[in-house]
């Protein structure tokens, strides 16, 4: 990964040599043949920079994304390659820098428009225009399951095409042939009546000065030669030999550490503070006040976390100090039913038909906080000095950083360089720049760069957490026991909007929400509200099943009439897991279809329940994320979401109690460990429909799986998340009917 400089991607001693530099999004109302180049040296042209061909003919992809473990980096560079025909041997890539200039436009654009068709002679102006909105949002997060199916669909692609086209061009001019005459392959361009073949290299000058298509012609799927392959991920070598380097390995000569302790109570403030003895203690520079938090600076990180446990803090009081789980869930159902419901979907008259149904099944449903819990603990290294600040960090968001800093610092943007790393986890958590601005005013605050390493328990007890929520349905069957009508309430609509809708087919629909705030914090947690609501709608999708006496999957089946693309994928889950074999005594079976994040995914759990504990012994996967650009990585993605989805679901739960987080370490906020891990067996569908997301979709439909698996097995209904609370040890004789067959 490229160390940037505020302007290194666009100077001669980075970019070097003989150069073509590509770019796509244009300034607003402009046309490519407007925009002249960035000249920064003989050779070199530079139009907002995404492709780069050097003289040695090896193409360098400039990726607007983090890497977190998800493999985004090498797969961007996959698609973008390929549209390039570039020689995949001779490729490799540099995240872009923390500037505007690379704010990503493309997945704006691609969360805005879709696929909706553009008229080519508007497209520079409609890039102008996103690339103006992401600046003025510094957008250059990495999350939301966007690398693929927007940045790679309207930037990595459309970038790597439109540097073919100008290459072409150049070879056409220079060859005094049509471009008809000519192909591409291997970052060459070859004249088909003579053989002869002209390097990328050779041309990247020429076709540097001209003007970029922004509509160029993408090939097909038939056409692929590198997407859909499963190429060595690039960040893995250094990940093996132990020369990555995450945040954590960041360092500034010179360098102090630091670590705090933040208000138990969030939303307190540091009253008073004693910090006599620990200022007394060998190696200790400082003690800071950062308003709701006490910072120990020192000359390493154990003398730090020593000489903080003796600072005697007196925290403010606030009017949450007596608040609970309990108190909170209260809270929420009296909301729900008292106040003003925002509609998310409306079809029909849903109160009405259940009013009227033959039968009205109701159900509630709750999931508690969840901690991020990244293996890397929270941790950002500064230098502040003389009006500028560099930042050293892995962060999912390294622009809106750089810009935050710069506000708490009361700097321009300008003088704030951040430097990006490997995260060791991510999961929305690193999308926040707290911890950023932390590091910065201690640096500044003791003239001297800083190190902040946050401890665990500071990481768990301080997070912004995925919320707490509690859904209410009711549904209701017709004399035939067709189910007619769906109604679910709920608290506190965040993000995806989609997130509580069913793709079932109930013509009677209504779906919203109340407002219910916590002083808790909130935070994106990995597929966001999808990881909630899958909870809820798949749960009581498999209830309303038990309850017309159906199978669980052909329940469903039956919903989704005429929706072949979720019904290819449901059947397949189906087939895969042996759905209609029967497990026995103790063992059961659970399904669930979801639709997230562009991508659908089913997800069959298969369990055992002994003296009352359960063992997840398999996972059958099935996606269709349109299109894998490259399978091992959608597998890999489809199996951590699992893995993270399980953890969640077995063992995850945040409890308040005076006001506070109670949990403090992974021996009260467990972990699924290697040897409890199922086996996971994932199936792939290129449908060719519009492209989907890898990193979120497998998150949300393994707790409604896996609570479905268990009453399979034991007759217990879970609606209360985590598992582990549940007392399981049951008769299984009485239940051994409720298994599939």
């Amino acid at each position: 990964m490229g160390k940037w400089t505020r302007r290194g991607f666009i100077t001669a001693g980075i970019v070097g040599g003989a150069a073509l530099v590509v770019g796509v999004a244009i300034r607003p109302g402009n046309q490519n043949s407007k925009l002249g180049p960035y000249v920064t040296g003989d050779g070199e042209s530079l139009i907002n920079a995404w492709v780069k061909i050097d003289a040695d003919n090896v193409v360098t992809a400039i990726v607007p994304h983090s890497e977190m473990g998800q493999g985004a980096q090498t797969a961007l560079t996959q698609m973008l390659a390929d549209e390039l025909d570039a020689d995949w041997d001779s490729v490799t890539f540099l995240e872009a820098p923390a500037e505007d200039g690379y704010a990503n436009y493309p997945m704006a654009k691609g969360y805005v428009l879709g696929d909706m068709k553009i008229p080519d002679i508007l497209m520079g102006s409609v890039d102008g225009i996103f690339q103006q909105v992401s600046n003025a949002m510094h957008l250059q997060i990495t999350g939301g399951s966007a690398s693929i199916r927007a940045t790679g669909v309207y930037g990595m692609r459309v970038a790597g095409a439109a540097a073919r086209s100008m290459l072409l061009d150049t070879a056409s001019e220079r060859l005094q042939v049509p471009v008809s005459a000519l192909k591409t392959e291997k970052s060459h361009v070859v004249n088909s009546q003579d053989g002869a073949r002209i390097s990328y290299a050779d041309l990247a000058v020429e076709a540097g000065q001209r003007s970029a298509p922004t509509s160029p012609k993408l090939k097909t799927p038939d056409e692929f030669n590198i997407m859909g392959k499963s190429v060595p991920r690039r960040d893995i070598p250094s990940k093996v030999d132990g020369t990555a380097m995450f945040g954590i390995d960041a360092e500034f000569e010179g360098m102090l550490y630091a670590t705090i302790a933040a208000a138990p109570v969030f939303g307190s403030q540091v009253a008073s503070f004693d910090a006599s003895k620990a200022e007394s203690m060998p190696g200790v520079t400082s003690v800071v006040d950062l308003g709701n938090a006490i910072a120990v600076v020192a000359n390493g990180y154990w003398i730090a976390k020593k000489a903080l446990a003796q600072v005697k803090i007196v925290w403010s009081e606030t009017e949450n100090d007596d608040q609970t789980s309990e108190s909170l869930f209260a809270q929420f159902s009296r909301d729900i039913d008292a106040a003003e419901l925002k509609h998310d979907v409306e079809l029909g008259d849903a109160g009405a038909t259940i009013a009227n149904a033959s039968r009205v099944i109701e159900r509630e449903y709750r999931v508690p906080y969840l901690a991020h819990a990244c293996m890397e603990p929270m941790n950002a290294t500064a230098h502040v000095q003389q009006g500028t600040a560099s930042i050293l960090i892995g962060t999912q968001d390294p622009l809106r950083c750089k810009h935050a800093v710069a506000e708490a610092l009361k700097i321009e943007p300008t003088n704030v360089n951040v430097t990006n790393h490997y995260m060791g986890g991510g999961f929305g958590r690193r999308s926040l720049t707290d911890v950023a601005i932390q590091a910065a005013r201690l640096s500044q605050a003791v003239s001297a760069p800083v190190k902040l390493i946050w401890s665990r328990e500071e990481d768990i007890q301080h997070d912004f957490y995925r919320p707490a929520v509690l859904s209410k349905f009711r549904a209701g069957f017709d004399e035939n026991n067709q189910l007619v009508g769906w109604e679910n309430r709920y608290v506190d609509k965040h993000e995806p909007v989609e997130a509580p809708h069913i793709p079932y087919q109930i013509n009677h629909q209504l779906i919203g929400s109340v407002d219910s705030p916590t002083h808790v914090p909130f935070g994106a947690w990995r597929s966001v509200d999808h990881s909630q609501h899958g909870f809820f709608t798949e749960s009581f999708v498999d209830e309303l099943a038990h309850e017309a006496k159906q199978d669980p999957y052909l329940f469903r089946r039956n919903l989704l009439k005429g929706n072949d693309r979720l019904l290819k994928v449901l059947d397949l889950a189906a087939e895969k897991s042996n759905w209609g074999q029967a497990l026995g005594k103790g063992r059961g079976r659970g399904i669930a279809l979801l639709q997230s994040f562009g991508s659908i995914v089913a997800e069959v759990v298969e369990v055992r329940v002994e003296a009352g504990q359960v063992t997840v012994e398999k996972v059958i996967v099935v996606v269709d994320a349109g299109f894998a650009v490259s399978p091992d990585g959608l597998t890999a993605q489809m199996e951590s979401g699992i893995i993270y989805g399980l953890t969640a679901a077995m063992y995850g739960e945040v409890e308040i109690a005076e006001g506070r987080v109670t949990q403090a370490n992974f021996d009260s906020y467990p972990m699924v460990r290697m040897k409890d891990a199922p086996l996971i067996e994932t199936h792939i569908i290129n449908s060719l429909e519009a492209w989907g997301g890898a990193g979120e979709p497998g998150t949300p439909g393994i707790a409604p799986a896996l609570t479905a698996a268990i009453f399979s097995a034991t007759g217990t209904r879970v609606r209360k998340l985590p598992i582990s609370q549940y007392d399981l040890d049951l008769s299984i004789e009485e239940t051994e009917h409720m298994t599939p067959s």
